[in-house]
């Protein structure tokens, strides 16, 4: 499976791009795996353009109007997606503003983590770890039992 995690604006707190790196590297062990910052949502548009018949990423969209699903339910949403969709996924995650509704309408599929509102940043960082969590779940790792 591949996975892109994009974000919108350059990342300013050290600490937030230690976390990043730490779960991408975590993560690498089960799916392929890229972090990128993208400058804008145009940006972000041409990741999810068409190749030939078929979107070359599959457009997934963090909202506060997107679904909400539990950790065990994300991971079966991987599994789908890893055998059923061929191709990778893109998690994007917006600038403060939020997205407009151009890349909303692009959407395969639009996530929320919850009905809190999140720092963009720190919604990156929430997102990856439930990127490793579900694969954690979906393998038998311990990390996620007793949690």
């Amino acid at each position: 499976m591949k996975i892109k995690v994009a974000w919108v604006g350059k990342t300013k707190e050290p600490a937030v791009q230690r976390l990043t790196d730490e779960y991408l590297k975590r993560i690498s062990r089960y799916a392929e795996i890229e972090g990128i910052s993208v400058r804008d949502e145009a940006e972000l548009l041409k990741w999810g353009e068409r190749s030939g018949m078929r979107p070359a990423h599959t457009l997934v969209l963090l909202d506060s109007r997107g679904k909400q699903l539990s950790s065990e339910e994300f991971a079966n949403f991987l599994d789908d997606q890893a055998t059923r969709n061929p191709q990778p996924l893109l998690f994007a995650v917006g600038p403060a503003d939020g997205f407009g509704e151009k890349i909303r309408a692009a959407a395969a599929f639009t996530l929320s983590l919850g009905k809190m509102t999140l720092a963009h940043e720190l919604a990156r960082i929430v997102l990856l770890e439930q990127l490793y969590r579900g694969f954690a779940i979906l393998k038998g790792h311990p990390y996620h039992l007793g949690h």
